[in-house]
This record gives structure tokens, C-alpha cells and sequence, in this order.
């Protein structure tokens, strides 16, 4: 039993004509080549980053190369929207309603991890005493309260048991 309605099949719908689909191709490729050149340029950042004095003198990433990371990766997912997502054909409110407050966010993302990160590292001399004495106090007192409180479990059973034993002898 065949399936019949007024709806055209979708291979019907679906058919483009030779040049549209070389254009579509073509913008496909255009992508692949514009990521794999980002992706690339990445690479070679990365491979570079200790000759180029992009590292710190601990040998971890500097405020420089984070940013370039962070920019670089920011410019593919863009890419990726605009082209693979088609915001690009969008009309240009639409575009803004929608690019403008992801970008707000993330660019504010961003500012949350460089920023922590960075007071972590400024502070590690001073916060890693405070860190330790914390975590030995709350070791400390951790073990008590549990002590304390199995203590307490096991005189209020105590209570219940005698209470109870009591009373089968009225």
C-alpha cells in the first residue's frame, strides 16, 4: 500500500540545478579552507609560543596568548554561525538581535576566567597558607563533628533501647 498526498516528494523538492549546486559547493569548500587556515595559524602559534616570548617565565600561558586563543576561536564559531548557520543571509536586525547579546556573554565569560585566573596567580603566594590552614582546620573539626554526632546517635539508641526495656517489664 503506497502513501498518497498533494505534498511533492522531497527529492523533488530538493533538486537544484547544476550552478546552484557548484555555488553550494564552492561555499562549502570557501568555509573549509577559511577554518583550516585559522586552525592552522593556531598551530603555529602554539608551536611558537616559547621562541615568540608569548610564554611566562614559569612557562605557563601569558595574558597575550590566552587572548589570541580566545580571539582566534571566537572567529571560527563566528564563522560557523554566520556561514554554516546562515545568520549571513539574515536581514541585519536579525543578525544583531542575535549576535549581539552572545557576544556581550561570552566576551564577559571571557573577562570572568582571565580575571580569576589572574588574581589566583597573583595571590598564590598569599591564598595556598590560607588554603592549607582551611583545610586542615575543617579536617580537624570535620573528624569531631562526626564523632560528636555518632556519639550522640548512639546515646539517643541507648535512651530508646532502655526506655523500651523498661517497659516490657511494667
Amino acid at each position: 500500500m503506497e502513501f498518497h498526498d498533494d505534498y511533492p516528494q522531497y527529492e523533488f523538492m530538493a533538486h537544484h540545478s547544476e550552478e546552484e549546486g557548484k555555488k553550494k559547493r564552492r561555499k562549502l569548500w570557501n568555509v573549509f579552507w577559511i577554518m583550516l587556515v585559522i586552525t592552522i595559524v593556531e598551530l603555529i602559534i602554539g608551536f611558537n609560543a616559547s621562541k615568540w616570548g608569548l610564554l611566562n617565565g614559569d612557562r605557563t600561558s601569558s595574558i597575550t596568548l590566552k587572548m589570541i586563543f580566545i580571539g582566534l576561536t571566537i572567529l571560527k564559531a563566528f564563522y560557523i554561525v554566520y556561514k554554516f548557520m546562515h545568520l549571513g543571509d539574515e536581514k541585519k536586525f536579525l543578525k544583531y538581535t542575535i549576535i549581539v547579546p552572545y557576544t556581550i556573554f561570552i566576551l564577559y565569560l571571557v573577562y570572568i576566567c582571565v580575571a580569576e585566573a589572574n588574581y589566583s596567580k597573583e595571590h598564590k603566594t598569599i591564598m595556598d597558607p590560607k588554603i592549607v590552614e582551611q583545610k586542615e582546620y575543617l579536617n580537624a573539626h570535620a573528624g569531631e563533628e562526626h564523632h560528636d554526632a555518632t556519639h550522640h546517635e548512639d546515646a539517643k539508641h541507648e535512651e530508646g533501647k532502655e526506655a523500651s526495656h523498661t517497659e516490657e517489664h511494667h
